[in-house]
């Protein structure tokens, strides 16, 4: 397609996925060739305040898009909205962290990955995938108070673990420097600039004053991606269409090997448009029909190794049909893991005046979609 047709295309559904989000336009205009932070307001991603240090309350941003290049994968994009986004921690009101300057400060690190794919029938040679990442540090409020006190605070410095997998890293030049030369393939170093981030931080405060911990986004990466061999959850789809009925079957399969230390994927959700005309439906296991939208959705249970036949298996479904034949359609799939990415990456706080307090990873899927 050319690209006079791929770009409202993309913008229009790229509405779909993110309905509500104020960070539209930026989005529209990312990609992987710049980084310009959002600096407009603590709406938005860069300048969202942290509430609280606790796991399962770690903020985690939508995944940055596909570039417009994709056009096949953009293409295939379907007309019906995503299950539900990614909802944002709020603050349980802990007690307000208090730092002395020879403390060693604590931050939190969160790894968030999104898994964009498509499945085209059984043929795993056209499977499309694409994998991003993003790494938010977090800061309490009382780091603040030690930054601008201290005419030179200790500079933070990390080291960015297990990046032979990755084929880009878009750090956030405004916050950070690290050396080009560095030749290890498996690792980079970075450092910030501390007058640039106690400003920042300084900043955010006084936007969102009450806040306990502020988030930072750091940078942002792209994974190397092998196919089918890529996704954490393998898909084919078959119909079989006549003028009074729809058949529709999907098989799935759990495949430990994409991510770097398998788990559970949790609330998996399958939702299939079909027209037709739909008067009764059975399925196995059970689903749950829509009929002012014409959509069947499955619930299933967690996935994992542990699950029965190690988590392969079927849905299936006939449709009875008062004006058929049913057009096959695009189905979309949601999972998440807590706990795990895809790539592996990983982060080092490198010398003294820091210490790392949380390390939250997490992986969960963009625009995960299979036709017959």
């Amino acid at each position: 397609r050319n690209s006079s047709c791929v770009k409202p295309l993309f913008h229009k559904y790229l509405y779909l996925i993110f309905p509500q989000s104020p960070t539209y336009l930026c989005f529209c205009t990312y990609s992987l060739l710049s980084f310009t932070p959002l600096y407009a307001g603590p709406e938005h991603t860069f300048a969202s305040h942290f509430c609280s240090l606790e796991p399962e309350l770690f903020i985690f941003h939508p995944p940055f898009l596909l570039s417009q290049k994709d056009d096949v994968f953009i293409a295939k994009l379907p007309t019906f909205e995503k299950l539900c986004e990614t909802p944002a921690g709020t603050s349980r009101g802990p007690s307000p962290v208090t730092l002395a300057s020879q403390d060693a400060l604590p931050i939190a690190v969160a790894f968030t990955e999104s898994v964009n794919a498509y499945f085209k029938g059984a043929d795993p040679t056209k499977c499309i995938v694409k994998i991003t990442g993003d790494m938010t540090l977090s800061f309490p409020m009382g780091i603040i108070k030690v930054f601008t006190t201290n005419p030179s605070p200790a500079v933070l410095t990390f080291k960015l673990k297990n990046t032979s997998r990755l084929e880009q890293i878009l750090p956030n030049q405004q916050l950070l420097f690290s050396d080009s030369s560095q030749s290890d393939s498996n690792s980079k170093d970075f450092w910030f600039n501390m007058q640039a981030l106690t400003s920042y931080l300084r900043k955010a405060s006084e936007q969102n004053p009450s806040a306990s911990y502020y988030n930072v986004d750091i940078l942002k990466y792209q994974v190397q991606s092998d196919g089918i061999h890529s996704t954490p959850l393998n898909l084919a789809v078959y119909w079989k269409c006549t003028s009074s009925t729809t058949e529709l079957r999907v098989d799935y399969s759990y495949n430990p090997e994409s991510m770097a230390s398998p788990g559970p994927l949790a609330n998996v959700q399958v939702l299939v448009p079909v027209d037709g005309g739909v008067t009764n439906m059975h399925s196995l296991p059970n689903s749950i029909w829509n009929s002012e939208q014409s959509k069947c959705l499955w619930k299933l249970s967690d996935i994992s190794e542990k699950s029965e036949n190690e988590g392969a298996g079927s849905l299936r479904a006939k449709f009875d049909l008062s004006d058929g034949p049913s057009s096959p359609s695009t189905l979309a799939v949601q999972f998440m893991n807590d706990g795990s990415t895809l790539s592996g990456v990983d982060m080092e706080l490198q010398g003294s005046g820091y210490r790392l307090s949380l390390n939250k990873k997490r992986f969960a899927t963009g625009r995960y979609m299979a036709d017959c």
